[in-house]
Formats: structure tokens, C-alpha cells, sequence
């Protein structure tokens, strides 16, 4: 199960230290293995949030997800993103974009650093999106019963996530930002992505599904006329078609707003955009391999506050992402957040599973919904 769910991630850590021992020495090793641990330890809520999702995927976009996808994710976003994102900071090329990282690293940190205000302020805003549409909405679970319960009980207020999220962006525009209104357009667009892409991946999914419900209620016509019955409840409706596109894309933009704090994080540690690749794309693997085996081994069925500590986890990453706009936020401190909140959730996830072990002789742990046998 390890050696299948985690081979891929293993081989791509073999190749990558090894490449980095070629091109910069022992050093470049040491650096590259340091960015690896730390991507691991800023995205680890989000491969539990992933895997929430890729759990609604048909087998296809499965595949397409840990294929297509990885590719975006290592090379897209941990190498061409920031080139793209310096060269139009600076009006450069890619070409020049590349060949200033190469050659003058401290410039072009520099020009990052520059950009980053608007970077934080896009990740940050899908990112809280994200975040206040889990928690105004009404769930049967609550990890934090005191605080979830008024939370979801204002969340009927239409649009409430959109308001506090809009304010939040304003008020950190007009106190921290040297650029109000670069901010505010960057902020506007995150909102707007998370809601756009959010927002069909939902209608197609709906549609999907009452096809589906169109399709069962033939099927058991044409059983009932030849005397047959069926029992039982119909399997779960997976994202297909155009409805599975909209949850990939939604995961590629999510993954890309964790991947901003990583990418300008990976600046305190090494300058050089092949070692900082290097590393953050050995990184990403783990996060992909940790997704498909969350999913595969049914963790957030069985331990159900994994997924509200991610979310709090996330909210706390948007807030970081938000103050960094006008005062640095150490690395330690966002990923040592993440890391509290999902651990303390593993742990109610698991006090609550004792408990109901007690009160019922056969458990009460269930197993989750397997990746399909197609899915590499």
C-alpha cells in the first residue's frame, strides 16, 4: 500500500537529490531536502482538502488529477510561476526572466518580493473564501461545537462569506498595503476566481447527478416491467464531464494559493530558482501521494474532524497570507498553525472514535470509498 500510494514520490526524491548534488554539491542536497520537509509541512491541509474533493472525482479525473495535474504542480507552479510573475513585475520576457534568476538571484528576489503583496492578497482571499463558505454552513460533525454552531447559525445570511471576506480585504489594503489598489484588484480577482470556479464546478455537478437520478429512474422502470427489483440505495454520484473539469481546475487554483506562501518562503532558505524547484517539487509529490492515500484508506470518513481542522488550518494560512502583506510572517509560524490545528483535530477524530468503540461492540470507525483500479 505504502511502496504503491507513495512509489512515485520516493523515485522523484531519488532523481531530485540526485540532481541537486550535480548541480550545486552537498549544499544544494542539504537545500533541496530542507525545501522539500518544508512544503510538506505548509501543504499538509491542503492534500487533506484535496483528497476531500478527489474523492467526489470519477476514476478519469482521478487520473488526470495525479498525472496532468503534477505536472502543473511541480513544474507550473514551482518554476514557471514565479518567472511569469517576475517577468510581468519587471517587464521582462520569460526568457530574460529566466536567465536574471540564473544570474542574478538577489534581483530577482527582489522583484518576488515586490510582487508579493499581490500575491498574498489573491492566495489569501481564495483562500478565506474557502474557509468562511466551510464554516457558515451547517454541518452534522462539529469539531468546535461553541464556535461552529453560531458560526454555521449567521452563515444563513446570503453572501456572508463574500462580505467578511471583502472587508477583511478592504482593512488590510487601507492599514498594511504601500499599494492600496494593486491590492484590493488582486484581492477581488481571488474572490472572484473561488467563486466562479466553485460555483461551476457545483452546477455541473448537479447536473451530473440529476442525470444520474434520470438514468436510475429508467433503469428501475425497465426492471420493475420485466418483474426484476433492486434494493438498496444507488452508489455515490461522481463528478464526471464537465462537472469533473471544474473540481480539477478547482484544485489546480487551490494548490496554486498554497504554493505562494511555499514559493516566497523558499527565498529565506536559497535564492537559486533550481534548487528552490527542485526542492518545492519533491515537496508537492508528497502532498499528491498523501491526497490518494487519505483517500484510499478512507482517513476522513474514519477520523471526521481531519477535514475541519484543514479548514482552520486554511483560514489561519489566509489570515497569515493577509497580515504578510504589510509585516513578515515567519515560515515557522504558518506552518506551525497548520500543523497544531491538524493535529488537534487527528486527536478529537480519535477521542471520538474510543468513545463510540464504547458504546457500540462493533466500532464505529467506518472505511471510506477507494480510489479507483484504474487510478495509477
Amino acid at each position: 500500500m505504502i511502496l504503491r500510494t507513495f512509489g512515485w514520490s520516493f523515485g522523484v526524491t531519488v532523481v531530485g537529490l540526485l540532481l541537486a548534488l550535480l548541480y550545486d554539491g552537498p549544499t544544494g542536497l542539504a537545500l533541496v531536502a530542507v525545501l522539500a520537509v518544508l512544503e510538506v509541512s505548509l501543504s499538509f491541509d491542503n492534500a487533506v482538502v484535496n483528497a476531500k474533493v478527489l474523492d467526489r472525482m470519477s476514476a478519469f479525473w482521478q487520473k488526470i488529477f495525479l498525472t496532468v495535474g503534477i505536472a502543473i504542480a511541480v513544474f507550473g507552479m514551482r518554476l514557471v510561476f514565479p518567472l511569469l510573475i517576475v517577468g510581468i513585475t519587471a517587464k521582462l520576457s520569460p526568457v530574460e526572466a529566466f536567465d536574471l534568476a540564473l544570474n542574478d538571484s538577489h534581483r530577482y528576489h527582489q522583484l518576488m518580493n515586490d510582487a508579493y503583496p499581490m500575491i498574498a492578497a489573491f492566495g489569501g482571499m481564495f483562500l478565506m473564501m474557502l474557509f468562511l463558505d466551510f464554516v457558515f454552513e451547517e454541518r452534522a460533525d462539529k469539531w468546535l461545537p461553541w464556535l461552529e454552531r453560531p458560526l454555521a447559525r449567521i452563515g444563513k445570511l446570503d453572501q456572508l462569506s463574500v462580505v467578511v471576506a471583502g472587508g477583511s480585504l478592504a482593512l488590510v489594503a487601507w492599514l498594511s498595503a504601500s499599494d492600496p489598489g494593486s491590492v484590493m484588484i488582486a484581492g477581488v480577482l481571488g474572490m472572484v476566481t473561488y467563486i466562479l470556479v466553485n460555483g461551476l464546478g457545483e452546477l455541473f455537478s448537479e447536473a451530473s447527478e440529476d442525470d444520474d437520478e434520470d438514468d436510475e429512474d429508467e433503469k428501475d422502470g425497465a426492471e420493475a416491467a420485466k418483474g426484476g427489483g433492486r434494493s438498496g440505495p444507488s452508489s455515490l454520484a461522481l463528478a464526471t464531464g464537465k462537472a469533473g473539469f471544474f473540481l480539477f481546475l478547482y484544485l489546480e487554483v487551490l494548490d496554486a494559493s498554497f504554493s505562494f506562501d511555499g514559493v516566497i518562503g523558499a527565498f529565506a532558505i536559497s535564492t537559486d530558482p533550481i534548487v528552490i524547484a527542485l526542492g518545492l517539487g519533491i515537496g508537492a509529490m508528497y502532498i499528491r501521494s498523501l491526497t490518494v492515500f487519505l483517500v484510499r484508506k478512507g482517513t476522513l470518513h474514519e477520523y471526521v474532524y481531519l477535514e475541519h481542522g484543514a479548514h482552520w488550518a486554511i483560514g489561519a494560512l489566509a489570515v497569515c497570507m493577509l497580515v504578510s502583506i504589510g509585516h513578515h510572517v515567519p515560515e515557522w509560524i504558518t506552518g506551525g498553525l497548520g500543523a497544531g490545528l491538524i493535529i488537534a483535530a487527528f486527536a478529537s477524530s480519535v477521542v471520538r472514535n474510543r468513545s463510540r468503540d464504547g458504546d457500540s461492540p462493533d466500532g464505529a470507525a467506518g472505511g471510506g470509498r477507494p480510489l479507483h483500479s484504474s487510478q495509477v
